[in-house]
């Protein structure tokens, strides 16, 4: 196309997609397929009756334009209550829910297609918004204000990726009582007159600010006091800290990966100081994309104090934001901003850890300081790549593992001595055999094993190989290596989770099954909100006690938060038929067989040392009726 042939209009573009599209593919290709069809149909008839036209629609996503912004946003509301009502009727795991940004902009034709910024900052606003939700733009909140019963929250101006100037946005709140409230600042036209009567107002509000700070300094703003009575947990007898996950304010959800890592090092730096108690990732990530307030999360989590913030990426800059919180006394014990260049963020990092430990006021000698602020690598870039691939191994999909694979070897070529990245090619290999990539789940885990040997030869103290790879040897069977691995990771990170529940679980596998408990109600009260795996291996080392009743009520809890865990219900009906409680034993079984319809009664979560602790297990699970 040439210069003179560029045709130039403005369009309200709408653009959507859906919410955790490589997990429902990961899970059930045909069906997710199967669904999608049926939406995209759904959705092309609405557009259509709003008078708008489908420009685009490859794999999950939907581009439509429309004359009207008013026609593009009450189609945008009328397809997120459509789907909804088809959604209600899908288990949970199988929801397809679709995010809708709507822009009004200027755009360039190319014959059907439309292109430029105004078509990019729909896709930018789409990612900004929630599953199931809706945003628009300033520019087509301009236009439909008054003109629909329904309600805005306005977000702030954002800086989206590859727009130069941030952008304003407000997310549609779609509740009939919410309609014609608008909740934050709106742009206000101001008239000629107005002008200088603003700029007196401005060096008032100035003013007024310089004193606010100064108070602020001296008398710490308060917050919502948190109720000791209340909590769900006794206070340790040392400082407690939950930090929470750093908000993502890039504007770019493929950032996720790089703030929730800025969180989870900063949970790992707090929790190798020996003074503090440092509430785990999971129970912390739990209330990601949540509105809570501090009180909430200190009752909750049986902590004193919350640590939040935010972190905001544009080009080589970024902006991190920081605040503790004293949850009891209700003020900030400490706050600080950093506008940095990028590969700063080390220093940043540390900087938060510092200041942390000192407003909390714990002592901790050199030694403990060079264990807290080791990293294993200087390489910013080797570092990123580590994490991303970490954080893909978790998403636990055949798409993510190969992109963490590519992610790991990348970082090693970046830093061929850096810990992490072996330790994110170990957690690849492992990967594998748990999603059913590997051709040989043997020789897979001794791949991972051969990686996380090198980690620990490259850092002797690096518990998180160390716990792994501990984990892999029970699952070769080769128990007595395991628990050497796992004694070691307790006597370097005693109060690590992570070591804490491996270690409890390898004790489980040869018989040390009082020890197993301890440690492992130990990691529940760091991790308030654990995995089910939590509780299912708790549960298992109670049953092994024979203290049925305690074991049951573990899993109890487990299938209440995931009722399709059948390893839940497989524990139950061993628990149940060890008790002589074989009605609900059988009961159990059912649910195991329904939801996984293979399974036999061989089948185990992890090897057990002792034969007759197998047949036991084997002989309860045949008598609650599991196939052999």
């Amino acid at each position: 196309m040439t210069t003179q042939e560029v045709k130039r209009k403005l369009t309200a573009i709408l653009s959507a997609d859906v919410k955790g599209y490589s997990r429902l593919m990961g899970e059930d290709e045909k069906g997710t397929v199967r669904i999608l069809n049926a939406y995209k149909e759904v959705m092309t008839g609405l557009i259509q009756h709003h008078r708008g036209r489908v420009v685009d629609a490859p794999g999950d996503n939907v581009l439509a334009e429309f004359a009207s912004v008013v026609d593009a946003v009450e189609c945008a509301v009328e397809i997120q209550k459509e789907l909804k009502t088809r959604n209600a009727d899908l288990p949970e795991n199988r929801k397809m829910e679709f995010r809708i940004g709507v822009n009004l902009g200027d755009v360039i034709e190319d014959g059907e297609q439309i292109l430029g910024d105004g078509v990019n900052i729909a896709a930018r606003l789409e990612s900004l918004s929630e599953a199931g939700g809706i945003c628009i733009s300033g520019t087509a909140y301009d236009q439909v204000e008054n003109k629909l019963s329904l309600g805005y929250k306005y977000l702030g101006e954002q800086v989206v990726k590859n727009i130069a100037k941030p952008v304003r946005v407000y997310r549609v709140l779609m509740e009939p009582e919410a309609a014609g409230k608008v909740i934050g600042d709106k742009k206000i036209a101001l008239r000629r007159w107005q002008r200088p009567t603003l700029a007196l107002v401005v060096v008032f509000i100035l003013v007024i600010a310089t004193i606010a700070i100064w108070k602020n300094y001296t008398s710490p703003s308060k917050v919502e006091v948190a109720s000791k009575e209340k909590m769900a947990f006794p206070l340790p007898d040392k400082p407690s800290i939950a930090v929470m996950p750093f908000m993502n304010m890039t504007g770019d959800p493929s950032q996720e990966f790089f703030c929730d890592g800025f969180s989870e090092n900063l949970i790992t730096a707090l929790s190798k100081v020996p003074q503090l108690f440092v509430i785990a990732r999971e129970s912390t990530f739990s209330y990601k994309s949540k509105a809570v307030k501090v009180k909430q999360v200190a009752e909750e989590l049986g902590v004193q104090y919350v640590l939040e913030g935010s972190v905001q990426r544009a080009g080589n800059r970024v902006r991190v934001t920081a605040q503790l919180i004293d949850a009891l006394k209700g003020h900030h014990l400490w706050a600080d901003r950093y506008d940095r260049e990028w590969k700063e963020l080390f220093a940043i990092q540390d900087e938060i850890t510092k200041q942390v430990i000192s407003a909390l006021q714990v002592k901790i000698t050199w030694g403990e300081i060079s264990g807290v602020f080791a990293r294993g690598t200087e390489n910013l870039e080797a570092y990123m790549k580590a994490g991303e691939a970490i954080w893909y191994c978790g998403q636990g999909t055949i798409e993510g593992v190969n992109r963490a694979r590519q992610l790991a070897q990348e970082a090693l070529a970046l830093d061929p001595k850096y810990p992490t990245a072996y330790l994110a090619l170990g957690l690849v290999h492992l990967t594998d055999t748990i999603i059913g990539l590997s051709k040989n789940r043997k020789e897979s885990i001794e791949s991972s094993n051969k990686m996380l040997q090198k980690a620990i030869e490259l850092d002797p103290s690096f518990t998180k190989a160390r716990a792994t790879l501990a984990f892999n040897l029970v699952m070769l069977s080769r128990h007595d290596e395991a628990v050497a691995e796992g004694e070691r990771c307790y006597q370097l990170e005693p109060n690590s989770v992570g070591t804490l529940f491996w270690y409890g679980t390898i004790l489980i596998s040869v018989g040390r099954v009082e020890e197993a408990v301890s440690l492992l109600k130990e990691a529940i009260r760091i991790n308030p909100i654990p995995p089910n795996t939590y509780l299912r291996n708790t549960a298992i080392a109670l049953r092994e006690l024979g203290r049925y009743e305690e074991a049951i009520a573990y899993l109890k809890r487990a299938v209440e938060r995931e009722p399709t865990d059948f390893l839940a219900y497989y524990g139950l009906a061993a628990t149940y038929s060890m008790a002589g409680r074989m009605e609900e034993a059988r009961a159990a079984a059912k649910e195991v067989l329904r939801i996984n319809p293979r399974i036999t009664r061989h089948f185990t979560t992890f090897p057990l040392k002792d034969p007759v602790a197998r047949e036991r297990l084997a002989e309860a699970l045949g008598k609650a009726g599991l196939p052999d």
